[in-house]
């Protein structure tokens, strides 16, 4: 078992991801410290009032070259093959991550009347078509399961998008995401919306958004404390799911498709797809040092990667980008648990304080 270690206490922590007032040298923390950092790229999110579900857009309005990995047994999206290095389509123009299984795909369907209205797209010889690639999580089990994003809400967030920097916790993809549910749904908890920046010396930022829905359980990766996950009986603790599947532990069934992390990566930089495919790559190492077990049968975990523009990238600095990609993961991940609020049945990370 394992005491849930209050919030300020993590951030407090000099071993923390998060250390109170602090920004590293060499990479250091931009101000803002959210995805909205990396030039060319907005943010905007829609979160119902009926139930926790939701959907956040991220608009690369000027395009952006982007690649894709997908780790997780169940995954749901849209659009990802076109993102395959020898495919003719080199841009996108906006990314969803959406609540609401596969029916909140749909929200792509908002997001392309958004971008066509405003001649944003693909050219062709009889218009615009705005390419949207999307990815989903599945929170049908909160509330009424016939309420989740749709098109209407896919065009309201991309209408609100701006460069502001990008709310955490409770909201778009993230209001009804939980975690740590290697146990079973009684004994998960709150997980959420999280994003992190990084910026290096010579102004290349790297970025990340995740909405964090996994079944397995959030860890520090600095101090290794566990943040959140499958409780014990009493719910006051963490059971800590790795010791159970350590212990033979027979494990309640879990369905396939009901667990997911998804997110995206982005920097300033001018790549090609198939670079921009080996950064998504290589940014879901911080998907596996922040949670475990990460990439099961069960998660559809899926990360995009995208590139706004700026200086060239080589294969020395495609390493480094990489490598600051899956840093910028796992501290998305740890923000989502960090920012998450407690919604009915579902404690979270701060309630513990």
């Amino acid at each position: 078992m394992h005491p849930i270690i209050p919030r300020r206490k993590i951030l407090a922590s000099p071993l923390a991801l998060y250390p109170v007032g602090a920004m590293a040298a060499n990479p250091k923390r931009t101000p803002t410290g959210t995805l909205t950092d990396v030039a060319g790229l907005k943010a905007g999110h829609f979160s119902s009032d009926k139930r926790p579900t939701g959907c956040t857009v991220v608009l690369a309005e000027g395009g952006a070259v982007a690649g894709v990995d997908v780790r997780g047994g169940a995954p749901g999206s849209r659009e990802t093959d076109l993102l395959r290095p020898e495919m003719s389509v080199q841009q996108v123009h906006a990314v969803v991550l959406s609540g609401g299984s596969a029916y909140g795909l749909a929200v792509a369907d908002g997001v392309m009347r958004y971008l066509e209205e405003r001649g944003i797209g693909f050219a062709t010889s009889a218009g615009v078509v705005p390419i949207v690639p999307a990815s989903i999580l599945y929170d049908l089990g909160l509330g009424e399961a016939t309420i989740r994003p749709d098109a209407q809400a896919g065009y309201e967030a991309a209408r609100q998008a701006s460069s502001d920097p990008v709310p955490q916790g409770n909201a778009g993809a993230g209001a009804g995401a939980t975690v740590g549910k290697l146990l079973g749904r009684d004994r998960a908890m709150k997980g959420g919306l999280g994003s992190a920046s990084l910026r290096l010396p010579n102004g290349i930022v790297v970025a990340a958004l995740s909405a964090v829905n996994a079944i397995g359980d959030i860890i520090d990766p600095e101090s290794g404390v566990l943040l959140a996950g499958a409780r014990t009986e009493d719910g006051g603790s963490l059971a800590d799911g790795m010791q159970q599947i350590r212990s033979g532990a027979l494990l309640p069934d879990t369905s396939p498709g009901e667990n997911t992390t998804i997110g995206l990566v982005a920097a300033n930089v001018n790549w090609t797809q198939a670079q921009a495919t080996k950064v998504a790559q290589m940014a879901h190492d911080g998907l596996a040092r922040a949670i475990r077990p990460a990439h099961l049968p069960f998660d559809g975990d899926t990360l995009f990667a995208l590139g706004t523009g700026g200086e060239e990238v080589d294969s020395r600095l495609l390493g480094h980008i990489g490598a600051l990609a899956a840093d910028a993961v796992a501290q998305a991940v740890v923000s989502a648990i960090l920012h998450a609020e407690t919604i009915e049945g579902y404690p979270a990370h701060r309630d513990f304080e």
